[in-house]
């Protein structure tokens, strides 16, 4: 076991040090001569309100160069939809151009068309120079005075204008303007004649090369917010908890009062209350199959957040390190995946499981297999569409091979280890072999309702912050205050364990001793509010539309909110165990220590040696008797 587990946090510190790595566009250090030709590539285009629904640059009838060299992809730039090429533009190291000609085409009827029906939708254009973001949108709608959209004027932008900015012999900034004066009337139906044109100027400053991508961090009045609702959250999030705590603690105080304070009051309280169902709390959950790979499955992807957070706060997820999160995520969970099978199997053993077989692959396909479908589903959309999110043929060849290469090895590694690892489930109480009848309970108290009070207060420590992280993922906003985000999911652990345990503690007041499957549901089902607000945040905070974008948000959120209830379940659950088993344990040992005392008691008090025919030897005898 130690071995195996050595060798996973081996393997995983490579791969997380190989991720650090930065993506470059070229093997160069960034260090240019005048006249060094300066890398730069054209990546994608797509309606600005849909940031899934993107196409390669040369889709559409820009002028290209001759031939056209396409960029050699990591796995995680190919997973965010990146295909880069080299652009139609031709930049030197601080050699100027003053209305440079890129080419000259001539649009037809139908390009035409095409460039006019992307402008009215707000295409934009995405390019990287030398590893710096350039964005720019195809043109402008003129609808002054026009209240029929069928008389609106439609511009075609075709002269790029580069600011570039630079320090010694690094580029350190580019920005990107356009010529209002040279544009191209779209409005007509007939051919067009196009010059593509773009004016380049250097000007230096004084900002170093490390800092060049500061730029692009959420600016500071976005911080104060972000701040400041993190302090409110911990604020409001602590005041109820040590109240809950307070209550809890009271409540658990009196009971153990109760139960110790001398042996006629605990009998006559021994048939009420949690106390009650000693002989249940800690019988086997139904389906302990799945129950244990639920288990394995959300402490994987717990260890993936952990490590996920390391990573993001040492600095790796820099702004525009191109494919470096995505690829990171796929490393992390393949590499983890035997602490999955270790976890599993160890806690299915220990349920007395014997086809631990079933339960490895049950685990393996438990989170895995949804999100298989869900891609399936929605690549088949991607390449009905023809966007650039339709993973190519040799990259689902890679995953798969991830997948089945170190992936399922790692797994059956950990599964093996779990079930050799001969680990007992530590129960403080036997366990009856009858199951008592649990009494009817009224509405609030079933599972359903539980499960919405256990998951609301979670859920409103971090809304305002999966508002950013929505408008990272689905926007174009840049999230890199990662140490806020990680206060916040450290909160949200530390509440949803909470809310679990005393939702759990009621359930057993109330003689309820199912509670391993609603600990689980009751902690996991923050989950589900985070997808419902995804749903008001899709409708209502954002302006995304159309079959494709509203299929990969709902599918892929399904699939993230689907993770969370997992990861949060299980915490969920071990912390419910962990509170269960102790108090059983108190009360067991109170149990003990006041029979040990009484016995103790009653030998001292009637171990005097008394002549037997002495008439107060008997009366001496007879009262230690009755009080025995």
């Amino acid at each position: 076991m130690e071995r195996t587990t050595r060798a996973c946090l081996v393997a995983l510190a490579v791969a997380s040090l190989c991720c650090i790595v930065p993506v470059r566009s070229t093997a160069s250090d960034h260090r240019y001569k005048a006249g060094d030709e300066v890398p730069f590539f054209a990546n994608k285009v797509g309606p600005f309100r849909n940031p899934s629904e993107t196409y390669r640059y040369f889709d559409f009838p820009f002028c290209s160069p001759a031939p056209v060299k396409e960029k050699k992809e990591a796995l995680g730039e190919v997973l965010n939809g990146d295909r880069l090429v080299s652009a139609p533009y031709k930049i030197d190291f601080l050699i100027e151009k003053d209305a440079e000609i890129a080419c000259k085409k001539k649009l037809s009827k139908e390009e035409v068309a095409k460039f006019r029906t992307s402008v009215s939708e707000d295409y934009y254009f995405q390019m990287y120079f030398d590893d710096l973001p350039i964005w720019g949108f195809f043109g402008q709608v003129d609808k002054d005075g026009k209240e029929d959209p069928s008389k609106y004027e439609y511009y075609l932008y075709n002269h790029l204008l580069f600011d570039i900015f630079y320090n010694k012999d690094h580029v350190v900034e580019i920005h990107t303007r356009v010529d209002h004066r040279a544009v191209v009337h779209l409005t007509g139906d007939e051919p067009v004649d196009v010059d593509f044109m773009y004016t380049v100027k250097w000007k230096k400053t004084n900002t170093p090369f490390e800092k060049r991508m500061d730029k692009y961090s959420i600016s500071s009045r976005h911080l104060e917010i972000q701040w400041f609702s993190t302090i409110n959250s911990c604020v409001i999030v602590l005041l109820l908890t040590a109240f809950l705590a307070t209550i809890l603690m009271r409540i658990l105080k009196n009971d153990f009062m109760k139960y110790t304070h001398d042996e006629e009051s605990a009998d006559e309280e021994e048939e009420t209350g949690w106390k009650y169902i000693h002989g249940d709390v800690f019988r086997y959950p139904t389906h302990k199959s799945l129950f244990a790979a639920a288990l394995g499955s959300g402490t994987q992807l717990f260890t993936m957040a952990i490590f996920f957070f390391i990573l993001a706060i040492v600095g790796v997820f820099y702004p525009y390190n191109r494919g470096v999160l995505l690829t990171t995520l796929v490393v992390i969970y393949a590499l983890t995946s035997g602490i999955a099978g270790y976890t599993a199997a160890s806690f299915y053993c220990q349920l007395e499981g014997t086809n631990w077989v079933r339960n490895l692959l049950l685990t393996g396909s438990l989170f895995c297999g949804p999100l298989f479908g869900t891609f399936c589903f929605l690549n088949t959309i991607a390449i009905a569409y023809k966007a650039t999110a339709a993973l190519p043929f040799g990259t689902i060849v890679v995953i798969f091979l991830i997948w089945a290469l170190v992936s399922t090895p790692l797994l059956v590694l950990g599964g093996i280890a779990g079930k050799n690892s001969k680990a007992e489930f530590e129960a403080p109480c036997h366990t009856t072999k009858c199951p008592r009848e649990i009494p009817q309970l009224p509405w609030y108290r079933k599972t359903l309702p539980q499960m919405a009070m256990a998951g609301f207060l979670p859920f409103s420590a971090i809304y305002i912050e999966l508002y950013y992280v929505l408008a990272s993922v689905w926007g174009h906003r840049i999230y890199t205050i990662y140490g806020i985000l990680f206060i916040v999911f450290i909160i949200l652990l530390i509440v949803a364990a909470f809310i679990t345990v005393a939702l759990t503690y009621f359930q057993l007041a109330a003689e309820d001793h199912d509670w391993w499957r609603r600990s689980f549901l009751c902690g996991g089902s923050t989950g589900l509010f985070i997808y419902a607000y995804c749903l008001y945040y899709y409708y209502s905070r954002s302006d995304m539309s159309g079959f494709m974008q509203t299929s990969f948000f709902f599918g892929y959120m399904a699939c993230i909110c689907y993770g969370f209830f997992l990861m949060l379940g299980t915490v969920g659950f071990r912390a419910s165990l962990f509170f269960v088993r102790h108090i059983y344990h108190t009360i067991k040992w109170s149990t003990t220590s006041r029979q040990a005392f009484q016995s103790e008691t009653l030998s001292t008090s009637c171990s005097v040696p008394v002549p037997s025919h002495d008439g107060r030897a008997v009366q001496m005898i007879r009262s230690c008797s009755v009080s025995a």
